[in-house]
């Protein structure tokens, strides 16, 4: 082995290299101050061995990169770890930045002679952070797709060559497909390759004038020089070890977010920029910011503290211009952390912004479900999945076309209260309509047999006049309620409630003698018959038969088939059709609409027509309404077809 050895050193020289990297004197000693830098390096090797792995399986298009991520996520041995790191990593690098940078100016290790190491060290810093940027959309999720829309505008709003700028960055005039294929080069070649040539000349500037040393205090003892190899050594591994710890235990027991698919079609207001960027998101929101354009907040205020940073190691040939370098990075600093910590506080207490991050999550956990089942991901792409499911695109119907008089649960179907300003105050409005949860099921039909002038309430309550039903529920209340027709009770809601053909499970002994009490009038088992001797089948039509387009009820509502596919289809269609509520009706007809697509979407949500999900439904806010009767209340007419964003409503209306 020595005999190699010496043939290799004779060749090559190694042994000549190891002792000029390892044995660099370090006046003063080995510090755990002097960690930062090394754990940088560490951290970028980290993203670079995390990188190419990622790289053998994604796939940069704006059709198969979230599907692409999804595999890596989901699919791939250790892939959600290893995407986990690779993301961690990557804001651990802006951290361990903003340390070393700090931590230099602390020791005035920018002064002369080594200005131009840092000048390098900032270049650095700008090609770290142009990698935050670059990453972030890669996903191509909705995340990731509109926060990055941002940054193209911010480039776009740069003085005489914003335009062309922005075009080149995006890949044409228009925001996507290429926008994609750019970043991935930028962000996967051209950066890592810039930060590599940068990192060995700063390597290089820094090893050439050694490591600046803190000025002993008053009366101390200097400390004695020490060695890189092995003092330093250790301290650095023990650190980056430490890193590394980190990394994985977030990168394990938290991971990586992948959001929906992106949907150029469809906003997504939960958007935000990582966390490291709030500040400048933040600060952009001011209105003094705002009054000065885009441009002045994200391009000039910025280039000016950068210009400043730059021009320290100048500054510092002024007679305390190094004190002012510390002063200004200290406040600099507090700046950046109290506007990130605002931003974060703001976004807390945002309903709306909070219920845009629900559904967002919402959506993320439903596509996973759904990419997950044996047809897996169509050619289509994931995002033909979520809209095409009816659990997703149902509540967003349903908040666009009919919660200006209905709710579901006491939300607009998105868990979301309409309200509307009154006095410049949001206040909850109330529905002129019926609640739509649990349409049709068991305990609507017992709720409209037994009190149906409660179920009607908020409808009577916003104008809408009493009808017969009202009247023949109040006279047969008695009736029904007494104990011992609480068998007959359940009976007659099994019958009307299976005509839907929703339930999973039917009870055919109480089908019958549903039908035998309502058609063939039968009494109850205390020895009376409906008050009156009047059953449905007085008003409704043909009642026990099979549910057909086309039938005339004379405005009453068709009960065959109440609540199936086909009944609630034709019924939003038209409503206003002899078959149901003819001159009656003051709901307006959508067959113009929505498109048939959409009404099945609609409709298949509202008979839970969908595959099984484990996404939790949005929370009933039916306590949160106010009172029936109460001023609050909105009109009963439809305000707009608009579709309000989540916590948005106020604005919309």
């Amino acid at each position: 082995m020595r005999a190699l050895l010496n043939w290799l050193q004779h060749r090559t020289g190694y042994q000549d290299l190891i002792r000029e990297a390892l044995y660099e004197p370090i006046p003063g000693g080995a510090r755990w101050r002097y960690v930062w830098g090394s754990t940088l390096v560490f951290t970028f090797v980290v993203q670079m061995i995390t990188g190419v792995c990622l790289w053998s399986a994604y796939s940069p298009s704006a059709q198969t990169a979230w599907e692409s991520v999804y595999h890596i996520q989901n699919e791939m041995y250790l892939g959600g770890v290893i995407r986990g790191m690779h993301h961690v990593a990557a804001q651990m690098m802006v951290v361990l930045l903003a340390i070393h940078l700090i931590q230099v100016i602390i020791d005035g290790a920018y002064r002369a002679p080594r200005e131009v190491n840092f000048w390098l060290g900032l270049v650095l810093a700008q090609i770290v952070l142009a990698l935050s940027l670059t990453g972030y959309l890669l996903p191509w999720d909705q995340k990731g797709y509109y926060a990055t829309q941002v940054t193209t505008k911010i480039i776009g709003a740069t003085p005489v060559v914003g335009t062309q700028v922005q075009e080149l960055v995006q890949g044409g005039s228009e925001y996507g497909h290429h926008t994609l294929t750019r970043f991935f080069v930028m962000h996967a070649g051209v950066l890592p390759a810039l930060l590599v040539g940068f990192l060995a000349l700063h390597i290089y500037v820094f090893r050439r004038h050694g490591i600046t040393t803190p000025e002993p205090r008053k009366g101390e003892t200097p400390r004695p020089t020490g060695n890189f190899w092995p003092d330093q050594i250790f301290k650095d591994a023990v650190a980056c070890l430490g890193v590394l710890a980190v990394v994985m235990l977030v990168a394990i027991f938290k991971g990586a977010e992948l959001s929906a698919p992106a949907n150029p079609a469809e906003a997504y207001s939960a958007a935000r920029p990582e966390w490291y960027f709030l500040f400048l998101f933040r600060f952009l929101r001011f209105e003094a910011v705002e009054h000065f354009g885009l441009a002045f907040g994200a391009l000039y205020v910025p280039g000016a503290i950068m210009g400043l940073i730059t021009l320290m190691p100048i500054i510092a040939m002024v007679k305390g211009g190094h004190r002012f370098n510390v002063a200004f990075m200290w406040l600099l600093t507090i700046g950046v952390v109290s506007l990130t910590a605002l931003a974060m506080v703001e976004d807390n207490r945002d309903a709306g912004h909070q219920s845009a991050l629900r559904e967002a999550e919402r959506d993320a956990h439903r596509v996973a479900e759904l990419a997950a089942l044996p047809d897996k991901i169509p050619i289509e792409g994931a995002g033909h999945l979520l809209k095409t499911d009816p659990f997703t695109q149902g509540p967003r119907l349903f908040a666009k076309h009919c919660s200006a008089c209905h709710r579901y649960d006491g939300h607009n179907g998105r868990g979301v209260l309409m309200t509307e300003l009154q006095d410049g105050v949001a206040k909850v409005t109330a529905p002129t309509a019926t609640d739509l949860a649990g349409f049709a099921d068991r305990n609507w039909w017992d709720s409209v047999l037994v009190n149906f002038g409660d179920h009607l309430a908020r409808a009577t309550a916003a104008g809408y006049q009493g009808t017969e039903m009202t009247e023949w529920s109040a006279a047969n209340h008695d009736l029904l309620t007494k104990s011992e027709n609480a068998e007959d009770r359940k009976a007659l809601v099994e019958f009307l409630a299976s005509s839907s053909g929703r339930l999973e499970s039917v009870d055919d002994a109480l089908v019958q003698r549903g039908r035998a009490l309502l058609v063939d009038g039968e009494k109850f088992a205390s020895g009376e018959a409906f008050a009156d001797e009047t059953s449905c089948t007085d008003c409704h039509a043909a009642l026990g038969e099979k549910f057909e387009l086309g039938a005339d009820n004379s405005g009453y509502p068709e009960l065959n088939g109440y609540g199936s596919a086909e009944w609630l289809r034709e019924f939003i269609k038209n409503p206003g059709s002899p078959q149901f509520y003819g001159d009656n009706n003051i709901m307006p007809a959508y067959a113009e609409k929505m498109s048939p697509a959409e009404l099945d979407l609609l409709v298949r949500w509202m008979t839970h027509d969908y595959p099984e999900t484990h996404v939790e439904d949005y929370p009933s806010l039916s306590d949160e309404l106010p009172p029936v009767g109460d001023a609050t209340a909105a009109k009963s007419e439809p305000k707009s077809d608009a579709a309000p964003a989540p916590g948005n409503e106020t604005e919309n209306k």
